[in-house]
């Protein structure tokens, strides 16, 4: 699925649930899908204005004067229906921790264990986060038909935080007993036909080194 069409998904799906301005809409998404999804201005506003063009959404006048509210037809419903139906995309892994941690050994153990403990205290608080949205939205959502389907996405941070918070575990012992000072940077090697990769000739009269006999 291309990227537009993911932002279109989450631009519909959002409207799907209420009539709202498009700020309302940029704050829905960071909210609401901000603990699995995000969009930027520049996402939102050029998609909303394109589905209005298509007929998926339609614009109202809003309660203050210049403002406009948008809500989704019954094609953007249909719309919406499809591209949930599509494959899910794969998504390359960027992890920059663990690309850190690949080539640990020129930041040496005691660098490592800073990034994993950090890694380990952004789990531990987003863990703590997690519990207390999953608590608000069984209060707010309580008989809600979409309550389950909004657990599983809570569920599902709730998870990926404990899994970070038992790999530091198992990545800290592992850095346990090595040397704690990152290893020197080995002397370049001098390029080939440079005057220290050819001796010097010796000349009449010169001694050997260490005093060896000729």
């Amino acid at each position: 699925m291309a990227r537009k069409d993911q932002t279109e998904m989450a631009v519909l799906g959002a409207l799907n649930m209420r009539p709202m301005t498009a700020y309302a809409l940029r704050e829905a998404i960071r909210e609401v899908l901000g603990h699995f999804w995000s969009e930027s201005f520049g996402q939102i506003y050029p998609t909303l204005h394109a589905l209005e063009e298509r007929g998926h959404v339609v614009r109202h006048e809003g309660p203050r004067a210049g403002s406009s509210i948008f809500s989704v037809t019954q094609p953007g419903v249909a719309r919406l229906r499809e591209l949930l139906n599509e494959p899910i995309a794969a998504v390359p892994p960027r992890n920059g921790l663990l690309l850190r941690l690949f080539f640990g050994r020129l930041l040496g153990p005691e660098r490592c264990r800073e990034l994993i403990e950090q890694a380990k205290a952004d789990a531990e608080r987003r863990l703590a986060e997690y519990a207390a949205l999953a608590a608000q939205i069984e209060i707010e959502d309580r008989g809600s038909p979409d309550l389950p389907y909004t657990l599983m996405t809570v569920s599902a941070g709730r998870r990926g935080a404990e899994a970070v918070i038992a790999w530091a575990a198992e990545a800290l012992a592992l850095l346990d007993g090595q040397p704690k000072t990152p290893p020197k940077t080995p002397p370049k090697t001098p390029a080939a036909g440079t005057s220290r990769d050819v001796p010097t000739p010796a000349r009449a009269g010169d001694s050997p080194p260490n005093g060896a006999q000729r």
